[in-house]
Order: C-alpha cells, then sequence, then structure tokens
C-alpha cells in the first residue's frame, strides 16, 4: 500500500471520527450544545476572486464541505455525492446550494476553484470558496472541523473532515450528513430537514 493511500485512509477515519463527534455534540444522536455552535462569520473569497461572507449561506439550504482541489478521491467524490443527491431532490434541488470550502489557501486560489468545480461538473450556483490562511483556519475552528498538512514540497495532501455540514436558510447550522451516506439518505436527510424547518 503507498504511502498516500494510507495518508488517505487515516484523513477519512479521522474525519469520520470528527463527524460522528461533531452529530453527538449537536444533538443529532440526542442532546447536546444548540446548532449555533457551529458556523459562524467568516471573510473569504469565492472563485470568482469576489468577496464572500456568511451572508451567501442566507436564503437558501447550503451543503457546505471542506476540502481541497489536489484531494486525489474524497473530494472529488463529496462533489459528484452531493451532485446526484441534488437530481434525487427533483424540484426541491433549486432550494439547496453546493458550497466547497477549501482548507488549502496556498495552492487553491479563486482560478484553480473555479477550474475544480467545473472539471467534476458542478451545477449552477456551486460555490467555492477560499482565504488567506488566517481565514481558512477561522472558518475551520467555527465549523468544528478539521485541516492539518501532511508532506513536504509541491505534492503534500491535506487531512481534514469529510462530513457535510447542512445550513438552513438563516445561515444557522441544521446537521450532519456523515461522509459515505449515499445520495439516497442524503436526499432524505435534507428533505426531512427543509420538512421540519
Amino acid at each position: 500500500m503507498t504511502r498516500q493511500r494510507v495518508l488517505l485512509i487515516v484523513a477519512c477515519v479521522i474525519g469520520a471520527l470528527v463527524a460522528a463527534g461533531l452529530a453527538w455534540r449537536v444533538g443529532v444522536f440526542g442532546g447536546g450544545e444548540p446548532p449555533a455552535a457551529v458556523g459562524g462569520p467568516f471573510q473569504l473569497v469565492d472563485q470568482t476572486g469576489r468577496p464572500a461572507d456568511e451572508t451567501l449561506l442566507k436564503g437558501k439550504w447550503n451543503a457546505v464541505f471542506f476540502g481541497y482541489t489536489y484531494c486525489p478521491d474524497v473530494c472529488p467524490g463529496t462533489l459528484q455525492a452531493l451532485i446526484a443527491t441534488s437530481d434525487q431532490l427533483g424540484p426541491r434541488a433549486a432550494d439547496l446550494r453546493i458550497v466547497f470550502m477549501s482548507i488549502d489557501p496556498d495552492r487553491d486560489r479563486p482560478a484553480a476553484i473555479r477550474d475544480w468545480l467545473r472539471a467534476n461538473g458542478a451545477p449552477a450556483g456551486t460555490v467555492g470558496l477560499t482565504g488567506t490562511p488566517q481565514q481558512v483556519a477561522g472558518v475551520v475552528k467555527a465549523y468544528r472541523a478539521y485541516a492539518a498538512r501532511r508532506g513536504d514540497g509541491a505534492t503534500y495532501l491535506m487531512d481534514h473532515s469529510s462530513a457535510i455540514y447542512l445550513m438552513g436558510p438563516d445561515g444557522r447550522f441544521r446537521r450532519v450528513l456523515a461522509y459515505g451516506m449515499t445520495p439516497d439518505q442524503m436526499a432524505e436527510q435534507i428533505r426531512a430537514a427543509m420538512r421540519d424547518d
């Protein structure tokens, strides 16, 4: 097994543990902190280079996930799963926006994110966000996510959370969509959240 594959497996395990812990804390499995404990203000830029802040998350449901454009399979796989989930939602897909937050500000400039979203077939309205290392670290902390650089040189990898954060139209956290859920399962969770709102 290659070193890169081992690091990827470790990243997935860490992401799953973080997602489970987050789900427990915010009450997905019962009792815990209120939904406001996840998310908060941020100052980033989108894939066109325009400034973006937390108001971006208002007015629509948002499926927010963290990753990076050099990610070998977890990040493109998550995006593909969200695209398939949108297809499962039918007309309700118009109420859901996919938001990719990069945890690799050194390589993920706006143009790189734009090209990655396009290459992976992201639907119209998908937003990719990046910023300075300090800005990105602030967002990772606000979402109780995890990100860490592994390796040196141009081919370094990033360990990161693999959970998807479902945010309501008011910009507040609703629930975790765990990595590995099928599009059908995610669509069911999103529909349930929309009904409950």
